[in-house]
């Protein structure tokens, strides 16, 4: 895998003025009144458009029409189960994986070609890694920034240029460590894809099982030959999930992560197992063996050459019985 360019050439004239055929998709459920997300998009500079995306199964729907109008988009939940495979026959559907898989036909709707999918409950966009490559939090000038118009169109414009199916940034998670995390040290594009989705309604795919959908839907697919990617340099900031009532946070407290972990196990069982982590406090997780999920393709100019003879060429061989010598 390639890593990140090394000089992030940008025209200001066409990445200033918003896409058009681009919009921001915030997936809600149960919080008309404390969407988060759509507070700070507007705080870290972004201009264009956004849409609420909740469910016809959210007992506060009219809340949410009442705060952001037009701007909500409700899809039905019952029928969107019908187009994917939910992993289970539990019946249970209080978790994000409708919202991600009707995004799609919602794009389609409303005549945008490219998306991002975000969750609710974000405070915050964070640069991780900065102009000179260096781990940014605590250089002395500002990792929070004010120009997403800028940044989403950069990494519209990258996800144009490549195959992958869908490229994220990255969770704050993901730096825990600081400047001696892994991904510092060695700032390359990461396989794995969480949270914000950036795709494409000319590169559809489902998002499956009913919980734990992100990783799931990154390891089946790239283990099928398609592209799954994570940009580092940029962070988003989210509130602890079972701190913050609504969307999926009783799902959690019900199950806690020890179900949500298993689902990836069946849908990837030759590479993907459950370990706990956590220093004080242990909980069970996946753990991805990565040489084991995703194919390892070889250009068909070191494929060794046939060792059968060419249709000309005799073979001589001997009969058991007689011994004699014939040709075949």
């Amino acid at each position: 895998m390639s890593g990140c360019p090394k000089k992030l050439q940008i025209n200001m004239e066409l990445t200033m003025a918003t896409n058009s055929n681009f919009a921001v998709f915030i997936l809600s459920h149960g919080r008309p009144d404390n969407v988060l997300t759509y507070e700070f998009l507007n705080q870290y500079g972004y201009t264009g458009k956004i849409y609420i995306i909740i469910d016809n199964e959210d007992s506060k729907s009219e809340r949410y029409y009442k705060n952001f109008g037009d701007q909500v988009l409700m899809f039905d939940k019952a029928e969107i189960a019908k187009t994917f495979d939910e992993g289970d026959n539990f019946g249970d559907r209080r978790t994000v994986v409708y919202a991600r898989n009707a995004c799609f036909e919602i794009a389609e709707k409303v005549g945008v070609k490219y998306f991002m999918e975000l969750d609710d409950d974000y405070n915050g966009f964070q640069y991780r890694i900065d102009s000179e490559y260096k781990y940014a939090l605590g250089r002395g000038h500002s990792a929070y920034p004010n120009n997403l118009d800028l940044i989403f169109n950069f990494l519209l414009d990258y996800y144009k240029s490549i195959p992958a199916k869908s490229i994220a940034i990255a969770q704050g998670g993901d730096f825990i460590g600081g400047k001696e995390n892994k991904i510092h040290k060695s700032i390359n594009l990461r396989r794995k894809c969480m949270n914000t989705f950036i795709c494409s309604t000319g590169r559809p795919f489902k998002f499956v099982g009913r919980i734990n959908e992100d990783v799931n839907t990154y390891t089946w697919f790239q283990g099928l030959g398609n592209l799954f990617m994570t940009f580092p340099l940029i962070s988003i900031r989210q509130r602890e999930t079972q701190l913050n009532s609504g969307g999926m946070t009783e799902l959690y407290l019900d199950t806690g992560t020890y179900i949500k972990s298993f689902y990836t196990v069946m849908y990837a069982p030759s590479s993907v197992k459950i370990r706990t982590m956590g220093e004080t406090v242990r909980r069970l997780h996946h753990s991805i063996n990565w040489d084991n999920t995703v194919p390892k393709i070889i250009s068909e100019k070191h494929m060794k050459q046939s060792s059968k003879p060419a249709p000309h060429q005799k073979r001589i061989r001997r009969t058991k019985k007689t011994g004699n010598k014939t040709k075949k």
